[in-house]
């Protein structure tokens, strides 16, 4: 299916608030009070067993889904599973008991990965009507490799770009394996105003990349950083299709600098704040737009997509911290006339 949900007994095991998902599944909600409420509606309320199978293998527990005895991963002697219960339940006390609205939660592949999206109350102005939504998104992974994901990610309005960015607090994240529950809720409570440092600090970025301007050589030092040339070794073939790849996502986040949406309105227009947003919206909406959409998001949430927007707010970040006008030599770069590139990006 080119949706890739897990489906149950002929359902997509997904819950949604709002406007209906493209693909027409999942169970609608208004506004579910707790994450338990979004896990029985997604259908995520299950449990896997850590079982020994192969002994003689560093990996030789699998991870067993037990109401369909799917094995979702692999993993060795020290890997605790963490159940979707226990993980959305930490999510309801870091969001703030009740606060934040749950906007997604869903399970892909054969529940390998499952996830939750919740929106929390206030926002971030970054200039005039230009606001950014609060949102977290956590992931529970059941390969065996990981377990809880935390991040923080706002969604500009005007466009709908997302920039997920990881809450890396160690030791914190594994808060539900706890059996100390006033504990539990202290370090929920520091993690909570954890977050909300760092939803503060993105304020003050994003307000800064408002106030500075770019000139063509700034704008394509950036998109240098933002989409560096790979060096394969000893394959041509693979060394023309990833510079290409690069040239294309440079071109495309270039043109998106002054044609994205919201990016050719004042004080916005020719600013560092319009020049991140063309990435963003490239990554968020055009270039995984042909993928199914368990890939798509995977893209956009954990793999090359979040790598990309990453460096996009990092290479930002470090730009603010100099005021040299090309502090990267990034060469020539060859310009698609915008009739052309429109093409390539529909």
């Amino acid at each position: 299916m080119a949706h890739n949900l897990n489906i149950q007994a002929g359902q997509a095991a997904m819950m949604y608030v709002g406007k209906t998902p493209w693909h027409g599944l999942g169970t609608k909600l208004e506004q579910p009070a707790t994450a338990a409420e979004a896990i029985q509606a997604a259908k995520l309320d299950w449990q896997v067993t850590k079982k020994l199978r192969y002994p003689w293998k560093q990996e030789g527990y699998a991870v067993v889904r037990e109401d369909s005895h799917c094995v979702l991963g692999w993993a060795g002697r020290n890997y605790m599973p963490l159940q979707n219960r226990e993980a959305f339940g930490f999510f309801d006390l870091i969001a703030g008991s009740g606060a934040a609205i749950y906007h997604t939660a869903g399970a892909l592949g054969k529940g390998e990965r499952v996830w939750i999206l919740a929106k929390l109350p206030s926002n971030i102005r970054v200039t005039g009507d230009d606001i950014a939504q609060k949102f977290l998104l956590l992931s529970n992974s059941h390969d065996g490799k990981s377990s809880v994901e935390i991040m923080l990610t706002p969604v500009r309005v005007v466009c709908q770009n997302t920039l997920t960015l990881a809450l890396s607090l160690g030791s914190t994240l594994q808060i539900p394996h706890s059996k100390n529950v006033a504990q539990q809720m202290f370090e929920t409570a520091m993690l909570f105003r954890e977050i909300e440092l760092r939803f503060a600090d993105m304020e003050k970025v994003f307000k800064a990349m408002v106030a500075r301007q770019l000139g063509t050589k700034d704008l394509q030092a950036y998109l240098q950083q933002v989409f560096p040339d790979r060096q394969p070794q000893n394959d041509d073939e693979q060394y023309g299709r990833m510079v290409g790849q690069a040239r294309l996502d440079r071109l495309s986040s270039e043109y998106l600098f002054e044609e994205g949406l919201g990016n050719n309105r004042r004080p916005v227009r020719g600013t560092l704040w319009a020049a991140f947003n063309g990435v963003t919206e490239y990554i968020d909406h055009r270039r995984y737009q042909n993928l199914p959409l368990e890939d798509r998001w995977a893209q956009l949430w954990f793999g090359t997509g979040y790598s990309a927007k990453s460096r996009a707010y990092q290479t930002a970040n470090a730009m603010l911290r100099t005021r040299c006008s090309s502090y990267i030599d990034s060469g020539a770069v060859a310009r698609i006339p915008p009739q052309n590139l429109q093409k390539q990006l529909a």
